[in-house]
Formats: C-alpha cells, sequence, structure tokens
C-alpha cells in the first residue's frame, strides 16, 4: 500500500468516528450542531488522528481507544480553526474550499461551534472507557499543555497577532511556528504513544520527532502561502504577507526555508531508527508533511 492509499484509508477511518461522535445536524439545537459538522466534514487530511494512530501502534496501543483519541484531536484542531478564521483574528472567507465557519452561520455561532468541539474533544478522552485513569489523565494534560499559553497553541497565537506588521527575528517565529502549529502535532504523537504505556526514552523521542514535523509542517505552509493557489489550497494565499507577518520565507527566503524544511524532515526521521520498519509511516508522513502541494 502506497502512502497515499494508506493515509485516505486512514482518513476514512476517522471520518467513520467523527461520524458516531458528533451530533446529529438536526439535534437541538440544531444551528450549533450544524455549525460544528460543516467545520468538522469540510475536508482536511485528518493529519493529527493519523499521527496519533501511529504514535500508539509503536507500542501496540489498542486502535479503538487510539481512534477516538485522534478523533479528539481532530475536534481541537477544528476549533482551532474555525477561532482563527474569525474577523477579529485572520478574517478568513474561505477554509478548505468552502465558506468558513462564521461566514456561513454568522460570528456568534462560529464561536460558540469553535467552544463546543473543544469541550467535546476533553468529554471524549475523559470517558470511563479510555484506558486506565492515569494514562487519561496524563494525555488530557498533554493535550491542554499543547492548547495553552505556555509555549502552546494559544500562546503561539497571540505572538502571531501581536507582532503582525512588526520586524521580527528567527526566535520570534520559531517560537510562533512551534508554538500555534508544532505543539499540537507534537501533541498528537505523543498522546498516542501515552495512551499505549510508553516509557520516557520513547516518549522523548517521539517529543524530538513531534517537535522537528511541526515546525517543518509550518515552514511549509508559510511556503504555500507564498507559492500555492487559492484553488490549489482551498483557503486565501499572500494573506501572510499582505497582514506582514512572521514568517520562514519573509525571514529567510524561499530556498534556505525549503532546506531547513528538509534538514529537520531528516533529523525527524532519524530519531525514530530504534524502532526500524514498525516507524515506517511516521518517517514517511515527516517526508509528506514537506512535500505536499496543499
Amino acid at each position: 500500500m502506497t502512502l497515499q492509499q494508506y493515509l485516505e484509508a486512514q482518513r476514512l477511518r476517522v471520518d467513520e468516528e467523527l461520524e458516531r461522535i458528533l451530533p446529529g445536524s438536526d439535534e437541538y439545537p440544531p444551528s450549533i450542531h450544524q455549525a460544528m459538522r460543516h467545520s468538522v466534514f469540510a475536508g482536511g487530511k485528518r493529519l493529527r488522528p493519523i499521527l496519533c494512530l501511529e504514535g500508539g501502534r509503536l507500542f501496540d496501543g489498542d486502535e479503538k481507544r487510539l481512534l477516538r483519541l485522534g478523533c479528539a484531536l481532530e475536534l481541537i484542531h477544528t476549533y482551532s480553526l474555525i477561532h482563527d478564521d474569525l474577523p477579529a483574528l485572520d478574517n478568513d472567507d474561505l477554509r478548505r474550499g468552502k465558506p468558513t465557519c462564521h461566514k456561513a452561520f454568522g460570528e456568534a455561532t462560529a464561536i460558540l461551534a469553535g467552544d463546543a468541539l473543544l469541550t467535546l474533544a476533553f468529554e471524549i478522552m475523559a470517558e470511563s472507557s479510555a484506558g486506565s485513569e492515569e494514562r487519561r489523565l496524563l494525555v488530557i494534560r498533554e493535550l491542554a499543555r499543547a492548547i495553552g499559553t505556555r509555549k502552546g497553541m494559544l500562546g503561539g497565537q497571540v505572538v502571531d497577532l501581536e507582532t503582525a506588521g512588526q520586524m521580527t527575528g528567527s526566535a520570534t517565529v520559531d517560537y510562533i511556528h512551534s508554538a500555534k502549529t508544532g505543539a499540537l502535532i507534537r501533541a498528537a504523537v505523543r498522546c498516542g504513544a501515552l495512551d499505549a504505556g510508553a516509557g520516557p526514552q520513547d516518549l522523548a523521542r517521539l517529543s524530538t520527532y513531534g517537535e522537528k514535523i511541526g515546525l517543518a509542517f509550518q515552514i511549509a505552509d508559510d511556503l504555500l502561502d507564498v507559492t500555492s493557489t487559492r484553488e490549489a489550497l482551498g483557503k486565501s494565499v499572500g494573506k501572510d504577507d499582505q497582514q506582514h507577518k512572521a514568517t520562514y520565507p519573509a525571514i529567510h527566503g524561499i530556498d534556505e526555508s525549503r532546506q531547513i524544511a528538509g534538514q529537520l524532515v531528516r533529523d525527524a526521521c532519524a530519531v525514530l531508527e530504534p524502532y526500524g520498519p514498525r516507524a515506517q509511516r511516521l518517517q514517511q508522513m515527516a517526508q509528506y508533511l514537506v512535500e505536499r502541494t496543499h
């Protein structure tokens, strides 16, 4: 099975589970549930759930638990996209080729839909069927930190907003990328491993892997914003430059940014070598993250 076939098969599994988890579009009150479903099922590669699955499979984790945990990650990711698109933040009209949540349902409902997805994610993670209590608490803490303000997604978002239009250095750009995007990617692979009972040395390796591919992923996003088209990406392009955002191409240029991303991927793959063929999919996914065209 090629990587593309594998990713598509895993995406379908995640979508089927998300369908079971999310309230139906007619369930009362329908407006909020329709908004939630609009954003979750607007598309997406489901990379974070797949990273979670592969992180757990390295240590023979339970597939059913890993799948539900991966879906919780996707709900958190979607919540972040809904809020990121809002007029007060990036003010985007298009996401994955469809109208953003606030364009389709109004700003107030979009805010509440994001809140609802985040809440539902933690409900899923806290379920009594989701493994031992100790492991559940470790996973919940891991994700809460990845979302939060201390080198987490929200902290990265704040610095991204505050530095727009300012001259910033590479250290600030690294912080924004590693926190706003990389923290949740790192958490995805670590949460799968935590749920499967991985030990400290294994978690340290996966932390390094997750940090490096998380930064490489955002560098690739920066490059696509410069080099791709609205039709290919399904969202606005060139906005980083218009808003004078701190990005890798702005600091390092296109060619050097590509070189940095490539080296990050090589380093990420190298740290997984002790696992041999079991880590093949994680290594392939690392390469895919920087070679993707959308």
